[in-house]
């Protein structure tokens, strides 16, 4: 099968690692949390700057709901045609503004480290650079190219949601650069579904030692919930339940009347995320004097191994080996907007960024030896025929 790809595809060594990883931080290095929608435009000024004079149209969709805009950036230059190969990536980060004072930019060795790196401005970035290379180039891709950025990814994605479900939709392929975890050349081929579910508990308060037996705690029953909700981690084969945080009450001599919970739910298949999110709903209290008032649902469908992902990635095996390079599948609890696209049933391969690790922790960094082999097979993908005509069969 590998004789059958063009001979003048890019190797990696034809990318250089060490300038596109200036880029990488150059972009980490302007800060992009998701409650700040206009760090995150500013951001994407830079991005839509980059592009200047090239033969590309870039859509511009304003922030809103206290949530960070949207780029669309679509090269379809004459000659090429059918749906197009989707790239997307998200620009806003976990980190707040001023990180970076703190906690600057910084290499050792293979490592480079600096908040939202790994998750993800490097495939961010290696995303929007491989468009921008391809049509500095006036290469002709077998089919049009396109590029969406979002600014809300790490809250859920609320408003940029319904954009990428439109765009999924015209897409004859997704490719999602989210980081790269395990051994290098590792994609994603399967992520769980995420919900998250908010309890609150409404008792009645007393005083702890004059009339204790009048008051209806919200703590205990707090308590019982958690254990019970704990508990199916045991009796669920299918999903996992954490109970993230607690809160309640005001001071130890007061029975208290309210508490709460945060509790996040990751399912392998929407059947068991349809049946679980409607028994988390159904959730009444063990206490009959106190009422429990129960919020929230399914974020993220589970984004399920189908044979349309098995087909893109298996085109993409054959594809590495052409190039030389490793490539190896897994599966991951964490999810994305990958997670939309599979859910519609559209062939997607998630994990195409760069290798590292520390997504959302202090040592979040990546390799960079990983730098240039990945690009190098974001744009084999996107400008080789046969890789196209196997990944769509």
């Amino acid at each position: 099968m590998a004789e059958e790809f063009e001979p003048a595809l890019l190797r990696a060594q034809a990318f250089d690692g060490e300038k596109l990883a200036e880029g990488i931080v150059d972009w980490v290095e302007m800060e992009t949390p998701s409650d700040r929608p206009d760090l995150i435009d500013r951001m994407l000024d830079r991005v839509e700057s980059a592009f200047d004079g090239l033969p590309v149209e870039i859509r511009r969709l304003p922030a809103r709901d206290g949530c960070g805009g949207q780029m669309v950036i679509d090269y379809r230059p004459e000659g090429c045609d059918g749906d197009a190969a989707l790239l997307m990536g998200h620009v806003d980060t976990v980190w707040s503004a001023g990180t970076l004072a703190e906690r600057p930019v910084r290499r050792e060795g293979d490592r480079l480290f600096g908040p939202g790196i790994f998750d993800m401005k490097a495939g961010s970035y290696l995303a929007t650079e491989t468009l921008r290379r391809i049509a500095r180039q006036g290469i002709v891709p077998p089919r049009p190219v396109r590029v969406f950025l979002n600014g809300d990814e790490e809250i859920g994605s609320p408003v940029s949601r319904g954009t990428i479900e439109r765009l999924v939709g015209d897409a004859a392929f997704v490719l999602v650069p989210e980081p790269s975890y395990g051994a290098p050349g590792t994609v994603v081929t399967a992520r769980k579904g995420w919900a998250r579910f908010d309890l609150a508990a409404h008792g009645v308060s007393a005083h702890a030692g004059g009339n204790r037996d009048d008051g209806r705690s919200a703590i205990r029953e707090i308590a019982r919930q958690v254990l019970a909700i704990e508990a199916m981690n045991d009796s669920e084969s299918a999903a996992t339940f954490n109970v993230g945080t607690v809160h309640g009450g005001t001071r130890a001599n007061v029975v208290p009347d309210k508490a709460g919970i945060e509790v996040d739910m990751r399912v392998d298949d929407m059947a068991t995320a349809e049946r679980l999110v409607a028994a988390m709903l159904a959730r009444r209290a063990v206490d009959r004097d106190i009422r429990l008032e129960v919020n929230g649902g399914l974020n993220r469908p589970p984004f399920v191994r189908s044979p349309a992902v098995a087909r893109l990635y298996s085109a993409a095996r054959a594809l590495a080996a052409h190039l030389g390079l490793p490539i190896g599948e897994t599966a991951r609890g964490g999810v994305s907007d990958g997670n939309f696209a599979a859910a519609l049933g559209r062939p997607v391969l998630d994990g195409l960024g760069c290798g590292g690790a520390g997504a959302h922790a202090v040592d979040e960094h990546i390799l960079v030896s990983t730098i240039a082999p990945r690009a190098a097979l974001l744009y084999a993908m996107l400008t080789s025929r046969h890789f196209q005509s196997l990944a769509t069969g």
